[in-house]
């Protein structure tokens, strides 16, 4: 047992104490070390200890996390404060998972000294680091520990294993926490609604916010929802591409006064572009003060332009950017993105030989998609052979659709046995290089894809759109016929037909890939699912109304063409987002020029 504190002991410890804030350096913090030690308040003062081991465990030094690990081994009775800012640093370190080692070695049996105790500290600190891990499995058996050291009735607690739940992708099981919590406060139900918005459930999340939005002024004030709240909901709406939830969403920040919270506006900025209304995205972004604008601010907002194909203003406002801020990846990204969409190529090439940060695979298959596009093949293909590192599947399958545009047969078939070799064996691969053979009328090796696609046993991923009606999500398949009003979408679609023929429409067939007739490929075509949403929102919205479609892949050929022509004869603008890019059509003219 260490001797009672003398007063000289006490006063070296207040003293200490008060220099503790003062720390900043590893090296200060190694001198206030060795002057606990010397003056024996290491282990009689453990109060001074436990905060010293918190802040130095926190401190943005890659050696100080050891040297405060390395002073807990060192303690021959270890209390519980010490094991938790051990736990905790390790857990906001690059690796978490070693909090959950840490962990498991203070539950095994061990000689004396005891173990210290947890307490709801230490397994909440764990549960962060699950959380980071994406670890399910060690959640499920944090949530054991938990409830056998009855601690489940701390709301903190169970919020943090919550939030562990959703982000390890257990949305069943954060629910069921949720569900089973007798009290909850706001950050109760901001880590389940941003849980859901941000997994695989976006309209229960939908469904969630309105619920609190509904009945916030019944809570008491410090319960109130906040900006948490608001940019959650707003994730969940920018998913869904739900615009009128998310105005609703905008509506409900300003009334209880987060519309002015930075984090807000730059969700808002990043749900409206969307949703399909750039317009509403870049008010929000003028309205920031420009001293309040973060990266994040920019980032959505040249994100925004880019995917709206205003390549030339993305590049304006990048090159804008206060010196303040400095790009990171995503910035550069997005510009790239930008300048792709609008096929600035050697603003692109400008952009991307001044990185100030190490290119990764997304800016070199930006940069590749950018050169492939415009013609510049051997320069495509030369910049993935002398890419860091080798290409992923991702960039083979880019630089297979830019050689199918331009119908170069050697660079598709080098970029299809690439694909090959990587295991890839999706769709869109073989019906890319196919395309290439019948863009030269080798049908022997059309019929050779489509056998080598058989014996894969490929699946095509189904094409689905969705659109807004009413604040309703209505959602369409290829040849759809399970929507209630299937026979009036139907019947619409041949008055489009007739009405678009009048136009000069011709159905573009090259892109289905079945060995049936010219006609059948026609019936096939009319019915894919964005033709379904676009009829059905012209049916459903009044005239002059704009109809918003989200589709899960690229826009095919033919349809980029239906939809132009609809938004003439109509006289309806059109917006479709797809996989890459937004598409706004009006008068018979898209915003991508024709370029995607």
């Amino acid at each position: 047992m260490p001797s009672p504190p003398t007063s000289t002991a006490a006063a070296a410890a207040q003293q200490l104490e008060s220099l503790l804030p003062l720390l900043s350096t590893l090296s200060h913090y190694k001198q206030f070390h060795a002057r606990l030690h010397a003056l024996g308040t290491l282990h009689s003062y453990p109060s001074l200890r436990a905060r010293f081991l918190d802040r130095l465990a926190l401190l943005p030094h890659a050696d100080a996390l050891p040297h405060a690990l390395l002073l807990l081994r060192s303690l021959p009775s270890p209390a519980t404060n010490d094991l938790n800012a051990a736990l905790r640093g390790l857990a906001a370190s690059p690796h978490p998972a070693r909090s959950l080692l840490l962990l498991a070695g203070r539950l095994l049996p061990a000689p004396a000294p005891p173990r210290p105790r947890l307490d709801a500290l230490s397994l909440s600190f764990a549960l962060k680091a699950t959380a980071r891990c994406s670890d399910a499995f060690a959640t499920l058996q944090l949530h054991a520990i938990l409830v056998r050291l009855g601690v489940a009735a701390d709301v903190r607690l169970m919020t943090t294993l919550l939030d562990s739940y959703a982000k390890c992708g257990d949305l069943a099981s954060a629910r069921k926490v949720f569900d089973e919590m007798s009290v909850r406060d706001v950050a109760t139900w901001n880590a389940l609604l941003a849980g859901l918005a941000q997994g695989t459930e976006p309209n229960l999340a939908l469904v969630l916010f309105r619920r609190l939005a509904g009945s916030f002024r019944e809570l008491p004030p410090r319960e109130d929802p906040n900006e948490v709240t608001v940019v959650a909901a707003l994730s969940a709406c920018a998913q869904l591409g739900a615009l009128k939830d998310g105005l609703a969403a905008h509506e409900f920040a300003r009334t209880i006064g987060a519309v002015g919270n930075v984090r807000v506006c730059n969700s808002l900025i990043d749900m409206y572009s969307k949703c399909g209304s750039l317009s509403r995205a870049l008010e929000v972004f003028h309205s920031i003060k420009l001293e309040d604008r973060t990266l994040v601010s920019y980032n959505a907002t040249i994100q925004a332009l880019s995917m709206h194909g205003h390549g030339e203003d993305a590049l304006k406002l990048f090159d804008e950017m206060p010196a303040r801020i400095e790009p990171d990846e995503v910035t550069y990204l997005a510009v790239l993105g930008g300048c792709n969409h609008a096929g600035l190529v050697d603003d692109g090439c400008r952009v991307f030989d001044s990185m100030r940060v190490a290119p990764n695979m997304k800016h070199y298959g930006t940069i590749v998609d950018l050169l492939g596009r415009a013609g510049r093949l051997a320069e495509a293909h030369d910049m993935i052979m002398h890419m860091p590192f080798p290409a992923d599947i991702v960039l083979w399958q880019t630089l297979l659709g830019t050689a199918k545009m331009h119908g170069n047969v050697d660079l598709a078939e080098l970029a299809a046995t690439k694909l090959a070799d990587l295991g890839s064996n999706v769709d869109g691969d073989y019906v890319l290089l196919s395309n290439v053979y019948a863009s030269k009328s080798w049908w022997v090796d059309v019929g050779r894809v489509r056998d080598t696609m058989r014996s894969n046993d490929v699946k095509k991923v189904p094409g689905f759109s969705y659109t807004e009606i009413d604040g309703v999500m209505h959602k369409f398949i290829n040849g759809d016929k399970e929507h209630m009003r299937w026979r009036e979408i139907y019947r619409a679609l041949d008055e489009i037909g007739s009405r678009i023929c009048e136009l000069g429409y011709e159905p573009e067939t090259s892109n289905v890939l079945h060995d049936i007739g010219e006609e059948e490929k026609q019936y096939a075509l009319s019915y894919h699912s964005e033709k379904l949403a676009i009829a059905f929102g012209l049916i459903s919205t009044p005239p002059g109304e704009t109809i918003r479609v989200i589709k899960n892949l690229r826009i095919c050929g033919d349809c980029h063409v239906v939809a132009k022509l609809i938004s003439k004869a109509y006289g309806r603008v059109i917006i479709i987002r797809d996989r890459a890019r937004f598409h706004r059509f009006e008068d018979g003219q898209c915003s991508c020029r024709d370029y995607w």
